[in-house]
């Protein structure tokens, strides 16, 4: 799937390549939050995570703070 996204995101169709960015997207996005929650959970501080991310610690905390203990 990821192989065929990647594809479409290269190609000269821009909507299909569109389509592929945002399914690229939201797959990142989900990503994010099960290895933000997985960080959490074993103990990482909203610094640590920050710095994973290369973002800071408040943008991270305002994304994940009240989804994530």
């Amino acid at each position: 799937m990821t192989d065929q996204l990647l594809t479409a995101a290269a190609g000269d169709d821009p909507a299909e390549g569109l389509r592929a960015v945002r399914a690229l997207r939201q797959l990142a996005d989900r990503l994010e939050a099960l290895h933000v929650e997985h960080a959490r959970s074993r103990g990482w501080s909203w610094q640590q995570v920050a710095e994973a991310l290369g973002v800071s610690r408040q943008a991270v905390h305002k994304r994940y703070g009240k989804k994530v203990g």
